[in-house]
């Protein structure tokens, strides 16, 4: 593990709304303390962090500096946080908020890939994302 990163972001970038998050983040990463992985990346072995690629799927997940592995709405916080707007996440953690905010994300994970067509994403059904149609 690197530990220059704060946070490594394992993300889907198979997911459109995921690549979008992880293109809007990375013009953010002026200090460099973010790492980005797609788990779908050629050589990429999800048994690297104890896990299965369905896991991995199943909702966002990042490693910290010190190896720590995390999942869910923690992950936003620090993946923003490594960009210094960590404060725009910061209701997300409030003891009020907290709850919500992890019911809503987990929702949304669960149908992010039938969102994207909203967007005017073809759904990729978790199927092989190729620029060649």
């Amino acid at each position: 593990m690197n530990t220059e990163y704060d946070l490594t972001l394992l993300y889907d970038g198979r997911c459109p709304i995921c690549r979008q998050e992880v293109t809007w983040l990375q013009s953010r990463n002026k200090q460099n303390k973010l790492a980005l992985q797609d788990i779908h990346a050629e050589g990429f072995s999800p048994a690297h962090y104890g896990k299965s690629l369905d896991e991995l799927m199943a909702e966002i997940h990042g490693v910290r500096a010190d190896g720590r592995l995390i999942k869910g709405m923690p992950v936003f916080y620090a993946a923003y946080s490594a960009v210094g707007l960590g404060w725009l996440m910061a209701p997300t953690g409030w003891p009020l908020l907290k709850p919500l905010f992890d019911r809503l994300y987990a929702w949304f994970a669960r149908h992010r890939l039938r969102f994207s067509t909203l967007f005017g994403a073809k759904p990729c059904q978790n199927k092989i994302h190729t620029d060649i149609e």
